[in-house]
């Protein structure tokens, strides 16, 4: 079994991977890299196997920015949510109203396009 730290780390190395193409201009090349993060990072927090402060909040907060980054609006809103449902710690919670605040904007955003 794949440990918590082996499936984060995994997802931070295909992150990487995917902000490099984004930076060039790669957004084909960048998408897929950021779908196999964020499954990584989702094998992370189902590796879980209790309830442990900031990892479980941070965990979510990664997943939720992944998420975003694959333009799954509806997975980053859960994500945040599902961590802001606990008690994450107050700088992590503040990141995951940032990432809520980001998917309304983008939600927002196409609406305004229809």
């Amino acid at each position: 079994m794949t440990s918590v730290d082996e499936l984060h780390h995994k997802a931070m190395d295909f992150a990487a991977l995917g902000l490099k193409e984004q930076r060039y201009g790669n957004i084909k090349k960048a998408l897929p890299l950021f779908r196999q993060a964020l499954e990584q990072e989702c094998a992370a927090i189902d590796a879980l196997e209790e309830y442990i402060e900031p990892t479980y909040s941070v965990l979510h907060r990664s997943a939720a920015t992944l998420a975003l980054d694959c333009n799954e609006l509806r997975k980053a809103e859960q994500l945040a949510a599902k961590a802001l449902a606990k008690e994450p710690p107050d700088f992590v919670a503040d990141e995951l109203r940032e990432v809520l605040e980001q998917v309304y904007a983008k939600w927002s955003k196409a609406s305004s396009k229809v």
